[in-house]
């Protein structure tokens, strides 16, 4: 078995505890987030923004995202984990801040710019994670990372919801955030990262002629980013030259062998974005459901999915670590549940899709980022991560336009949609699985 001989609990104490540690920075992370998410639509609008202003400044988050996802993510393994860490846990503190300050669409806007040029603490989070663990205690980890999150995601509208019923509610909830990414920022600078030196080292020595190998298949030779505690590899050097660095990492994955695992991503992505895009408007058209039993079923949804994570180690160890077959089964559910859902005749039906749903897509999250890492290998982590989160920003920016032109035709046009492009990525997987082995990698690059 995998995980009897390599579990994260057997480690030394004191990394498995920089481990969970990690796991409560992915949970303060999302729940500031989470309390300011639900209350920025009424806040524009409350600023005299009309619907298109307000789209367009919605939009303007995501497009940075989509910019700077994968050159953050590089500038991690060029830099270290440690201080690009601090740098966007610091200035997302400051976007916050200054969001509480904003009394006007301008400064609404200046204010959203730091936070989604920088707002990548979980994916470094994420590559450092990757860093520590090897290769079969990784779907664990980040398993547990992503269950610890999603909690933290659960239950932050509830506590902005709450400050929001009091005078200046927004502005309150914007100083909360920005100081819990504070307090985040101190928690990640007091973390003993010269632990993470030696592990990383050791996973180095142990690992290092496979990962050169499967670097230098997938066009990412040289790529060696610097761990943790290295500052003087990365960081000191001049603002030039580590552009310079950041630069060829992002080349050689734009150049790399793994367009079918990002295309797989960007599909799948856009699929589960069409299936919530009208989740209560088409629930409350189809079956006259009340808002507030919407509500209670995307909650319920929700605290699964958080709950999934925790599943994906013991599922990754019944498929003998098998991430290609895991994702493809993943894959073929989740089209299904989609197409039960547009098909639905019941309140029950979608009551039983949501279940397995949030489960599914939970385990394939999960399985893409980690055949990313394994096709890419962990000497870019932080650019692979980076890329994968850039590729689903694309996914935002086109999951609403599909949506409000499927929505033209009927309320179950999204989800409609959503089981073309999960059967598209179905098919993807059917053609191209042949071709890697049972790690996700390559067997002929050329391929």
């Amino acid at each position: 078995m995998y995980y009897s001989k390599c579990s994260i609990f057997q480690k030394p104490l004191r990394q498995t505890r920089f481990i969970q540690c990690m796991y409560v920075v992915g949970f303060m992370d999302l729940f500031g987030v989470s309390m300011i998410i639900p209350l920025l639509s009424h806040h524009i609008k409350s600023l005299g923004a009309s619907p298109t202003v307000a789209g367009i400044v919605g939009s303007t988050y995501g497009v940075l995202q989509l910019f700077s996802s994968t050159v953050v993510g590089s500038w991690s393994d060029v830099v270290g984990r440690r201080y690009s860490m601090l740098t966007c846990l610091l200035l997302s503190a400051l976007g916050y801040a200054l969001l509480g300050l904003s009394t006007s669409i301008t400064l609404f806007v200046l204010a959203r710019i730091p936070v989604g040029l920088f707002k990548h603490s979980l994916s470094i989070c994420r590559a450092l994670l990757s860093d520590l663990v090897t290769e079969t205690e990784r779907p664990l980890v980040m398993g547990h990372f992503n269950a610890a999150s999603s909690v933290g995601f659960i239950l932050g509208p509830v506590v902005g919801g709450y400050l929001t019923e009091h005078e200046g509610g927004f502005y309150t909830s914007s100083f909360v955030c920005g100081s819990i990414f504070l307090l985040n920022a101190g928690l990640v600078w007091m973390l003993p990262w010269s632990d993470t030196q030696n592990r990383t080292d050791a996973n180095a020595n142990s690992s290092s002629k496979a990962h050169e190998q499967r670097a230098k298949q997938n066009g990412l030779e040289g790529t060696n980013h610097v761990r943790g505690e290295e500052p003087e590899a990365g960081l000191l050097q001049p603002a030039w030259r580590q552009l310079s660095s950041v630069l060829f990492r992002i080349r050689a994955v734009a150049s790399s062998d793994m367009w079918d695992v990002f295309l797989v991503r960007l599909l799948m992505a856009v699929a589960i974005m069409l299936y919530y895009s009208n989740f209560s408007l088409a629930l409350e058209e189809r079956f006259a459901l009340k808002p507030k039993v919407t509500g209670y079923l995307i909650s319920y949804s929700s605290t699964l999915g958080a709950l999934a994570g925790c599943l994906v180690g013991p599922v990754t160890q019944l498929y003998h670590n098998d991430m290609p077959a895991l994702l493809l089964h993943s894959t073929v559910l989740t089209c299904s549940l989609i197409f039960l859902y547009a098909t639905a005749a019941s309140v029950w039906q979608v009551l039983l899709t949501s279940t397995f749903f949030a489960i599914s897509t939970t385990i394939g999250r999960t399985c893409i980022t980690d055949l990313e890492l394994r096709r890419g290998g962990t000497q870019a982590s932080g650019t692979l991560i980076g890329a994968g989160q850039s590729v689903t920003a694309v996914g935002r920016v086109l999951a609403p336009l599909l949506s409000g032109l499927a929505q033209e035709v009927s309320p179950c046009g999204p989800p409609s949609l959503g089981v073309v492009l999960a059967l598209a990525a179905v098919l993807l997987l059917l053609v191209r699985i042949p071709k890697w082995d049972s790690k996700g990698r390559a067997k002929n690059p050329k391929l």
